[in-house]
């Protein structure tokens, strides 16, 4: 069992989710949780410790405190709600990198569980149908978080061939949505008008924001190393999506994306970055065998139940959703 878990990210609505599920679970000794802001949300049992993960402080916080299992979170979506892309860039990869240094300087630390996204397979026109752990992306993404994703999974790779006495478990996420979280994605889902790409209907995988949590915990107090896609089963259209929250869909030429994705976040309306565009386009698919076999989860939504039970909360409200930010 682990004894003494330091969870970053616990400010924002996954953290502190998981925290409090962690927390009250007892399958765990202690909960730390670490964010540059308070909450202002119930953490459950877990201490809350303030410190930003991009300072070597956090070094201190694992020593002083004896911190056997490590949980990163804190590697931001969206760069809206943290104030731009430069400071998105910052928390994602430059924290990664403090942490991580921080972890190996610890002899304590004997698990690392790490958050991060299909992303890293980018989406272009000659993608697999499905993608699996061991594939590379076809196009490999230039910019936003796509990028980071891979620069976060770098250097947990280096941090393994580092300290090879240490589990590491990191879970490739599939878009999260439900009816509480609000993302890139469910910001897009909201416009009054959404524009599509013409003369595309993309394939997407979600995972419902209850299914993420339960995985962050199940992986925290588990044995599992290695690297696993965490995806519902099946497939939604781009076409299906939309007409699932009731919103008219305006098809958009590619060569007018980039004006009509600045204009709407010029506005703060919807984040249209490169990545979000290329996924709208061209869609991802991951096979999720090694989720099961290997790690032993079953998420309790598929899919298109995942994307239902936003749908089904945007029908109700009748407005943009005020979801709580990944």
């Amino acid at each position: 069992m682990a004894e003494v878990v330091l969870l970053t990210g616990v400010s924002r609505y996954l953290g502190g989710r998981v925290a409090r599920e962690l927390s009250t679970s007892g399958r765990v000794g202690r909960v730390i949780g670490v964010d540059v802001v308070p909450p202002t949300h119930d953490l459950g049992d877990a201490e809350f410790v303030r410190a930003d993960i991009r300072n070597p402080v956090i070094g201190k916080v694992i020593a002083t405190e004896g911190v056997d299992t490590v949980v990163h979170m804190n590697v931001i979506a969206t760069p809206t709600f943290v104030g731009g892309r430069s400071t998105q860039k910052e928390i994602n990869v430059i924290g990664t990198m403090q942490l991580l240094a921080a972890c190996q300087k610890a002899e304590t630390v004997q698990r690392v569980v790490v958050k991060s996204s299909t992303s890293v397979y980018g989406s272009s026109p000659r993608d697999p149908a499905m993608f699996t752990e061991d594939m590379g992306p076809r196009r490999q993404p230039r910019a936003g978080f796509g990028k980071d994703s891979m620069e976060v999974e770098g250097y947990v790779r280096g941090f393994s061939r580092r300290r090879p006495d240490t589990a590491i478990h990191l879970l490739r996420f599939a878009n999260c949505i439900g009816p509480q979280i609000r993302t890139s994605l469910t910001d897009y889902f909201t416009l009054p008008l959404i524009p599509t790409p013409l003369g595309f209907d993309a394939r997407l995988q979600f995972i419902h924001e209850d299914d993420l949590v339960r995985a962050i915990v199940e992986s925290t107090v588990g044995t599992d190393e290695g690297i696993v896609n965490i995806a519902g089963d099946g497939v939604i259209s781009l076409s299906q999506a939309v007409a699932l929250v009731g919103r008219p869909a305006v098809p958009v030429i590619s060569q007018a994306a980039g004006m009509v994705g600045g204009m709407f976040k010029r506005f703060g309306l919807a984040d249209f970055s490169a990545d979000q565009m290329s996924l709208l386009s061209y869609g991802r698919g991951v096979d999720t065998t090694r989720m099961r076999e290997s790690f032993g989860f079953e998420p309790e939504f598929t899919t298109r139940e995942a994307f239902d039970s936003f749908a089904q909360a945007v029908r109700e409200s009748g407005d943009h959703l005020t979801g709580r930010s990944a």
